[in-house]
């Protein structure tokens, strides 16, 4: 099969023009500086009273506060399951709303069963794609730390990784993964000195440098050509049509 001489000359009948948009350095230009530090919400995966997720998402807010960050850690303590109530419960609203102000998340959970836990599983699940024009999650940068009580595993920051990503977060290259976690904490719940405490440390750092990076900008880097389309109201009669729903 020949291939097509360069630059191609057959044009692209499928697109539409007026919402396609060139990506440019000009664009993607350091908007005006904001004024408030960079806002963390860290969520845990358990509702034990020694919990290791929550001495992990301690050391975590310690650090990113340390990192000039502002930090608010949710405490699933009350939440009800996914679809066993509404979503004016005033648990689930503080969830909300703490993720539409945040701007950065860090999300730790214990590994049960091979996997993350219910209790990690359902404060995801309550979080909505979409709520009317605003995305809880979309845009947000993602860290992701487990613990675990036997040997190194990466099952539940491996889930967590394609929930971020099913949540349109910028979810960071680095990880935790917390082995044997009972002896990586102290009686007072604090984290011992020593590589894995380390591989924290390097986690935060990064968090907050991909939280500086994106803030400001996540609106446009999260701007998508079909969604534009979809805003229009000429196209979504159109693809009413098609499906039957109106008459052309």
């Amino acid at each position: 099969m020949d291939k097509p001489q360069q630059p191609f000359a057959d044009g692209m009948p499928n697109l539409s023009e007026a919402h396609f948009e060139v990506p440019s350095e000009e664009r993607m230009a350091a908007p005006t500086p904001l004024d408030h530090a960079p806002r963390f919400l860290v969520l845990y995966g358990s509702l034990r009273e020694r919990s290791f997720s929550r001495f992990l998402a301690y050391e975590a807010a310690r650090l990113l506060e340390a990192m000039g960050g502002e930090v608010r850690i949710f405490h699933a303590d009350g939440l009800p399951l996914p679809d066993d109530s509404t979503a004016d419960h005033p648990k689930v609203q503080e969830l909300r709303q703490l993720s539409i102000w945040s701007e950065g998340q860090i999300w730790v959970s214990p590994e049960r069963h091979g996997n993350l836990t219910g209790v990690m599983k359902s404060q995801i699940d309550w979080l909505p794609l979409s709520e009317g024009s605003v995305r809880p999650t979309q845009g947000r940068t993602l860290a992701v730390m487990q613990v675990s009580g036997g040997s190194q595993s990466f099952n539940a920051v491996n889930s967590l990784r394609i929930l971020g990503r099913w949540m349109r977060m910028f979810t960071i290259p680095n990880q935790s993964s917390v082995p044997m976690a009972y002896k990586e904490f102290d009686e007072a719940g604090r984290m011992r000195p020593g590589p894995l405490y380390d591989r924290v440390v390097d986690v935060c750092e990064e968090l907050v440098k991909f939280t500086l990076l994106t803030r400001g900008r996540a609106d446009h880097l999260v701007d998508r050509y079909s969604e534009r389309k979809e805003r229009e109201p000429d196209w979504l009669k159109s693809v009413a049509a098609d499906i039957g729903l109106v008459k052309r």
